[in-house]
């Protein structure tokens, strides 16, 4: 049977909504991987996916098929030093105000363990790991397969680039459904992130499903249903696997932008920041502890004492950069004051986009950003605030891009007598594990 008609009979299979065998699944990945299978027909057999789904073994095949699609890492242990390590990953879905990454990463690598970080670039109004680090002077998010090992044996983390041969047909498909509408496919939005933690190979993964305005996945449920599927297809990998559902309706800490998230790690690194950013790296640092098999560890000293900072400190250098270099600051930055007197509620998704305006963010892939642009909360969830205060800051390079970031801004604040809090960002709502 030719290559099209196979691939033409997939889609019809699927569309009618049978459940796909495994050849059937391993046929049409391999094939779009090396061009068998056209783009306009996987994007047809990706929107019967969205509508029809797919079974748990039918996720677990189509991920193993895209790790299979490039080439596996073996990261299960590292040696440091003279002792042989486990290593433990941890993967966000994503949100406003989210960098928790770049705090969780050296306080686990000030515990045995080694933390291979394999991060990725923003879109649209929720910001990337790489990017919010290459404000750091010298930064280099590229390291190859040889300097990834060396430097977690030397500092015990690290935080780079995806390299192009790891699950390959992931990036291929993720590019055919961002134009295409089926992004949000639990099914393949489960099987993209998968494939490439289980192709990074590394030994046990907590993963970050986050919910709200700010997050990918607005409904608990659906957020509580992609962390149990992707427990799932971590444990059929042999993966140790857990899973903390969060919240993110109102942006997680106060700073939302590159190098204004940087800054407000630092501060969480010496011992001070913003409670809800503490409260959830350290729930996530637990749990990735707990899957290797630490307990009773206490993270939260290890922040105070400052061991985590000088794990950062190192990890940064190991990549070129310069953690003691000052930061980019924005040419300009206009205040937002409270338009009335009351409780104050922002709305995440808002508070994204005004970001993204003031030139944090990117609209296609490879578009430059702004490092120093971004929004800074003064006044977060909950609080009082008086008529006329200043409740935020937005931070621009090109003094064009404030009013629209400025306006946006202000339609995410709600400031009144009525209002009433709705919980902290990155409050767990749910724990799964394997």
């Amino acid at each position: 049977m030719s290559a099209g008609v196979d691939a033409v009979r997939i889609i019809e299979a699927k569309r009618d909504g049978r459940e796909l065998d495994d050849d059937e699944i391993d046929w049409v990945v391999d094939g779009f991987t090396r061009g068998v299978v056209a783009p306009e027909q996987m994007s047809a057999l990706a929107m019967a996916i969205y509508f029809r789904g797919m079974t748990e073994r039918e996720i677990s095949r189509w991920t193993s098929a895209m790790v299979r699609s490039g080439s596996r890492l073996d990261l299960a242990t590292v040696t440091r030093g003279d002792t042989v390590v486990p290593t433990v990953d941890k993967h966000s879905t994503g949100g406003v105000g989210d960098a928790i990454t770049l705090v969780l990463t050296p306080l686990l690598a000030t515990f045995d363990v080694a933390v291979p970080q394999l991060s990725g670039r923003g879109l649209g109004h929720t910001g990337g790991t790489l990017d919010k680090l290459e404000s750091i002077p010298g930064w280099r998010a590229d390291l190859d397969t040889a300097a990834m090992r060396e430097t977690l044996g030397r500092t015990g983390a690290v935080i780079c680039a995806a390299g192009a041969d790891l699950a390959p047909a992931d990036r291929a498909l993720y590019a055919l459904r961002d134009v295409t509408g089926t992004v949000a496919s639990i099914p393949m939005i489960a099987a993209s992130i998968m494939s490439k933690k289980i192709a990074e190979g590394t030994s046990a993964l907590v993963l970050d499903v986050k919910y709200g305005s700010g997050a990918f996945l607005p409904d608990p449920a659906d957020a509580r249903e992609l962390a149990r599927v992707m427990v799932g297809i971590g444990t059929a990998a042999g993966v140790r696997t857990r899973a903390l559902i969060t919240a993110n309706h109102t942006p997680l800490g106060r700073a939302v932008g590159n190098a204004l998230e940087v800054a407000e790690c630092l501060e969480i690194l010496a011992g001070g920041g913003p409670g809800d950013m503490i409260d959830l790296t350290c729930e996530l640092a637990r749990e990735a502890l707990a899957a290797v098999g630490i307990v009773d560890a206490v993270p939260r000293a290890r922040l105070s004492d400052g061991r985590a900072m000088d794990a950062y400190r190192a990890m940064i250098t190991a990549q070129g950069g310069d953690p003691a270099a000052p930061l980019p600051r924005a040419a300009h930055v206009e205040e937002l004051r409270a338009p009335a007197s009351g409780r104050l509620r922002w709305d995440a998704l808002g508070v994204g986009r005004a970001s993204w305006l003031s030139g944090a963010g990117r609209t296609r892939p490879g578009e430059a950003v702004d490092p120093a642009a971004g929004v800074l909360l003064r006044c977060v969830e909950g609080e009082q605030v008086r008529a006329g205060d200043v409740v935020a800051t937005v931070h621009a390079g090109d003094e064009r891009r404030l009013p629209g970031a400025v306006a946006t801004l202000a339609a995410a604040l709600e400031v009144g007598p009525a209002v009433t809090g709705r919980g902290p960002a990155g409050a767990v709502l749910e724990r799964l594990a394997d």
